[in-house]
């Protein structure tokens, strides 16, 4: 089942005493996507709270100011090491108490992280229904990517409602067996975040806001001083390019750096040292003439991470988010991955798949840079993964079957 868009405007209205509408999630991406939810069950006057399952504290507090989210609830983690099953087990003990004192009327829950699956636990548990944004997606793989492919399969066994980005992720909930009545073709509130937050950066630039880290500024200056420059944008996290594949994109990015000098790199270094001590290993003692067009940096905050994406010619990367967030703001992007559960961007033209094999990575690239009219094409691909307007439908199948 589609929606299409709401037509008529709606007007906030104060939220009843009813049960609310429960948010539960603590990872940046996961901060980002449900947002737009967020603002679309308050405009309908629906009760919704949200819970912080606290794994990225550091960099929550930024995000929730930026959206003007305030977390009712949090869970206070207490991180003795860094196992799946330790987090797993500190979530759903704590969320499990929580849902049985609030008793909400839904819980709902995103995509494919820890906190996804602890939550869909705990309100199954505590019978209470979940709705699972971004389902549906698959690469086959239970190892790629390792544990999100299994963390989403185990949510779509608990869930009530599967609001599906594509008619793709849709296929393949129905293929495992899920009632047609409860799986929704919605687009992804990745795309409804992405251009919000580009027209409130558009804004705030116009008016002569810093809006840039310093860092990232000087960076920018040096850029537009250059009349020929191009810009690339890195990121890299995933678990299973820990052993070996970040290391590998780390060099082949030297190389384009020596090879292409008017080429120019931003990458914001995830913060785990599995993935900082290597890529800053690799990359930290590169020749003056290289390092002065390499930007290492912190995680960049969201407003300032889609300002790179806007200005970079393509980016690398091995999330997720930035699949579709490029495809948004029409980015080609090539996936640091050997398997995408995002197949659309790929069977749209707008990314591919390369791996994270140096010579691979370095020939892909490299024969984008020297094919204006193939780069072109993929920025004028269609984007996949919706128009701008999923929590709008969200929110009205939400108000439909809870009754208003």
């Amino acid at each position: 089942m589609t929606l299409p868009v709401p037509t008529t405007a709606l007007t906030p209205a104060a939220p009843t005493a009813a049960a609310p509408v429960l948010i539960s999630v603590g990872t940046r991406p996961e901060i980002i996507k449900m947002a737009p939810l967020h603002a679309a069950l308050k405009a309908r006057g629906m009760a919704v709270s949200w819970v912080h399952t606290g794994q990225h504290r550091e960099m929550a507090d930024t995000l929730y100011d930026f959206f003007g989210i305030r977390p009712e609830h949090e869970i206070a983690l207490d991180r003795r090491d860094n196992t799946l099953a330790h987090l797993n087990g500190q979530l759903l003990e704590g969320l499990s108490a929580l849902y049985a004192r609030l008793k909400p009327a839904a819980v709902l829950v995103h995509g494919d992280t820890t906190s996804t699956l602890a939550s869909a636990q705990a309100a199954f548990y505590n019978q209470v229904p979940i709705g699972h944004v971004e389902a549906g997606l698959r690469t086959g793989n239970a190892r790629e990517p390792f544990p999100e492919e299994k963390n989403r399969e185990l949510t779509a066994r608990l869930a009530q409602w599967h609001f599906a980005p594509t008619a793709g992720a849709a296929g393949n909930l129905r293929r495992e067996g899920l009632a047609e009545t409860a799986v929704h073709v919605v687009g992804n509130t990745a795309v409804d975040a992405a251009l919000q937050t580009c027209a409130r950066l558009d804004a705030l630039m116009a008016d002569g806001a810093a809006v840039l880290p310093a860092a990232l500024d000087a960076f920018r200056r040096r850029l537009d001083a250059a009349a020929t420059a191009r810009l690339i944008t890195v990121t890299a996290h995933r678990r299973e390019n820990w052993d070996g594949g970040i290391a590998s994109a780390a060099r082949a990015v030297a190389r384009l750096l020596a090879t292409h000098p008017d080429l120019h790199v931003v990458w914001p270094v995830h913060g785990n040292p599995a993935v900082s001590q290597t890529v800053r290993g690799v990359l930290g003692a590169l020749p003056p003439a290289q390092a002065e067009r390499l930007l290492l940096c912190e995680p960049l905050d969201y407003p300032a991470l889609l300002w790179c994406l806007r200005r970079s010619v393509l980016a690398l990367t091995d999330s997720g988010g930035i699949q579709e967030e490029g495809a948004a703001l029409s980015t080609p992007v090539l996936v640091l991955r050997n398997t995408t559960e995002r197949p659309e961007l790929i069977e749209a033209g707008a990314g591919a798949l390369v791996g994270t094999d140096e010579a691979q990575v370095l020939a892909e690239v490299s024969r984008l840079l020297g094919d204006a009219a193939a780069l072109q094409a993929m920025r004028d691909a269609v984007n996949p993964f919706g128009d701008g307007h999923t929590a709008e439908r969200v929110a009205a199948l939400l108000q439909h079957d809870l009754g208003g």
